[in-house]
């Protein structure tokens, strides 16, 4: 009996050692994204009339992460910068995200408040906020991290 019970706890102290997923992996919040191809953020926004107001699939790198909640990023990609919304908050991703991400969500020209624009500002622990931004209210994201 006793030789069962340190096998036993052998094996199961070893499988808490064991990661469910590689460092490296994606990661996947909120819905899946379709399998269509990403338009680089660069790309939406030069063509910002033919990708504004309808759900598609958007590439960039996270250069920004909201430092309160995880409740928002920003996209970059050739110097052009989307800010990625969490649609009805309804998920968050971890504040040190960094790397590459996909979203699917609805791109379009947002004009900030003052109000709006301080409240960003904090939580990018001070970063600067334009008062005219494009965004995407994302329904899905997948990081890849560096």
């Amino acid at each position: 009996m006793r030789k069962f019970a340190v096998l036993f706890s052998m094996a199961f102290a070893t499988s808490l050692f064991i990661p469910s997923a590689h460092a490296g992996d994606p990661a996947a919040y909120g819905k899946p994204l379709p399998q269509s191809a990403s338009t680089p953020i660069s790309q939406a926004i030069a063509g910002f009339d033919a990708h504004a107001g309808k759900p598609a699939r958007f590439s960039g790198r996270i250069a920004q992460v909201c430092q309160a909640e995880g409740c928002w990023m920003v996209l970059e990609d050739n110097g052009q910068t989307a800010r990625v919304m969490f649609k009805e908050h309804a998920f968050t991703i971890p504040k040190d995200s960094a790397g590459q991400a996909d979203v699917h969500g609805v791109l379009s020209r947002k004009d900030l408040t003052p109000a709006q624009v301080k409240h960003l500002e904090e939580d990018s622990k001070g970063l600067p906020v334009a008062s005219v931004e494009y965004r995407i209210v994302a329904d899905g994201v997948v990081l890849r991290p560096r």
